[in-house]
């Protein structure tokens, strides 16, 4: 089955300063945020294409790093949403000529470091199962609050059971496409969401998303500091 993955790169980078969105800025070896993230999805022999999701003031820059690189993967560049969830929707929708069956691989931008050992698990785990997740088991003591300041402690669940989320989330193309669909039909839209294993687990909570082993080295990049 045809595995397509979708680079999420459509940030504006705010909150990493100094203007440039951070999947164009330098990382100390000289390389940039984006080319970090696409190099092990185009050496992988389970990627066979890649969908690249831009913010629109940036695509002529993504087409220019694309040329620079010589990607050959990278099937297309499309304009991403304001949000993240709005810009797996719009990445969707590119796709929706494409034949099935399909799997689709989403993945932040921001998250440069993943591996092709992480890459190459999610594939394999969409042979048996429709969603795929990767994270990593939470080692610290999560306060969950009364959600606004102040901020008083409400309970502390067990550690156990809590895993941080990371990316790619992977998903047969048309069911992820169907938890969409639903989703954007409704009043509060993708408002409620932050990733898509939540679109996808409130559309079809009867369907068990399979968890694979991430890795601590799989790290966001968000602010300044990070891009070090």
């Amino acid at each position: 089955m045809k595995n397509i993955a979708v680079i999420l790169a459509a940030g504006s980078g705010s909150r990493a300063g100094e203007g440039l969105p951070k999947q164009f800025r330098t990382l100390p070896d000289g390389r940039t945020v984006m080319e970090t993230c696409l190099a092990p999805f185009e050496q992988c022999d389970a990627v066979d294409s890649i969908l690249l999701v831009v913010h629109p003031d940036f695509i002529a820059l993504a087409q220019q790093l694309m040329l620079a690189c010589g990607w050959q993967k990278v099937r297309s560049i499309v304009t991403g949403g304001a949000t993240r969830v709005e810009s797996s929707w719009l990445a969707l929708q590119a796709l929706r000529d494409e034949p099935e069956p399909a799997n689709v691989l989403i993945h932040d931008c921001a998250r440069p470091f993943v591996s092709p050992r992480i890459i190459i698990d999610v594939c394999r785990a969409l042979e048996e199962n429709e969603a795929v997740s990767v994270a990593i088991p939470c080692t610290d003591t999560i306060y969950e609050t009364n959600g606004t300041k102040p901020f008083f402690l409400h309970n502390i669940p067990p550690r156990n059971t809590l895993f941080r989320a990371q990316t790619p989330q992977a998903f047969r193309l048309h069911r992820l496409r169907e938890a969409y669909t639903k989703t954007m039909s409704q009043a509060s839209g993708t408002s409620l969401f932050t990733d898509d294993a939540g679109v996808f687990r409130t559309a079809f909570p009867e369907i068990r998303i399979c968890l694979v082993d991430g890795e601590e080295a799989n790290r966001k990049i968000t602010f300044q500091e990070d891009l070090l």
